[in-house]
């Protein structure tokens, strides 16, 4: 009698797994893809969306072309009053017009990102502190518009409840202060002082960036680099920036920026260097070129190479905008 018992109870428990919708085995996750400090209406505030598949079968989903259809924030403040719909999010959800998906598939233990602008769904008009979380429609987002609507703007999706995500706490500071000439002042995280591009002479530029990297302080490592001349120097991604919309082009420029600091991409300049020393510097009313010998410790030996800069002077103001590397050997 006690093993008929144990059978049935292992039946039932099997059954109840079996029965388990496919979202109970999808972790759903959200984090930031480029941290850094916000500002008010100044930069993108890039959002980088999580599937991953943690059941034994796959899991498939509705992506549309036009995300808004798939996917929306929650956005709230500090006394958890939410933060409206942004316009264009509004205006994108509200035309007549044909939804275009595609159908995703994540294989077990898979997982599927893409990423989005906060500011595209939520008009965050004020500095302050947030809450932000993420829902996905699986079957499509859409909106209820028979008589039955209890609410404006309520929804549904076709598979039931949507997914929800893991929450992020949002800090937006007051808009960017500008500087002489019209130059943004960024802030360095580490001391939350004013950082302003200065009117340094082109290997004082070079030094800057160098010491920079030896201090692993990213946000002045940035600060004098043109990412989008640096970008362009590959003609692959130059056809796809000339090709992309504004708002493309800043998700270029912030994945660029995140490759460089995980050396995904260039990663000769994300080399941190012992030691430096500038050789030679020569330069025009509107280009330069400075030559560096940098030095890195690979184990037990010493590497050595030449690295070539090259500026380009506008607004009074020395930025890199490419640079070429020559293996010495080592010491």
């Amino acid at each position: 009698m006690k093993r008929k018992f144990i059978l049935i109870a292992v039946l039932l428990a099997f059954l109840g797994i079996a029965s388990l919708p496919a979202e109970a085995s999808i972790s759903f996750d959200i984090r930031y893809f480029d941290k850094r400090i916000y500002y008010l209406e100044h930069d993108p505030i890039f959002i980088q969306v999580t599937l991953t598949n943690n059941g034994p079968s796959p899991y498939r989903f509705r992506l549309a072309d036009e995300r808004a259809f798939s996917v929306d924030f929650d956005v709230r403040t500090a006394s958890n009053r939410t933060v409206a719909a942004a316009d264009l999010l509004v205006r994108r959800r509200s035309q007549s017009q044909q939804v275009y998906f595609r159908e995703i598939s994540i294989e077990a233990g898979e997982s599927f990102s893409f990423v989005e602008d906060l500011k595209n769904y939520a008009a965050l008009t004020q500095s302050g502190s947030y809450v932000v979380q993420a829902r996905l429609y699986p079957e499509l987002y859409q909106t209820i518009t028979s008589t039955a609507e209890i609410s404006p703007g309520r929804t549904l999706s076709a598979a039931g409840r949507p997914l929800e995500s893991n929450r992020l706490s949002l800090s937006i500071r007051p808009r960017l202060m500008i500087g002489p000439d019209g130059i943004p002042l960024e802030l360095d995280v580490e001391t939350n002082a004013v950082l302003v591009r200065e009117r340094l002479a082109p290997d004082d530029v070079v030094a800057y960036l160098l010491t920079a990297r030896q201090k692993s302080q990213w946000e002045k490592f940035f600060l004098y680099l043109d990412l989008e001349a640096m970008l362009s120097r590959d003609s692959f991604r130059r056809r796809q920036w000339n090709a992309e919309s504004e708002e493309g082009r800043q998700r270029m420029l912030a994945r660029y920026r995140q490759d460089l600091q995980n050396a995904v991409v260039d990663g000769d300049i994300s080399l941190i260097p012992m030691d430096f020393t500038i050789e030679r510097t020569i330069y025009t009313a509107s280009t330069g070129t400075v030559t560096a010998m940098q030095y890195f410790r690979v184990g037990n030996y010493t590497e050595i190479k030449r690295y070539t800069w090259y500026l380009e002077k506008k607004d009074e103001i020395w930025t890199i905008v490419d640079y070429s590397v020559v293996n010495l050997g080592t010491e």
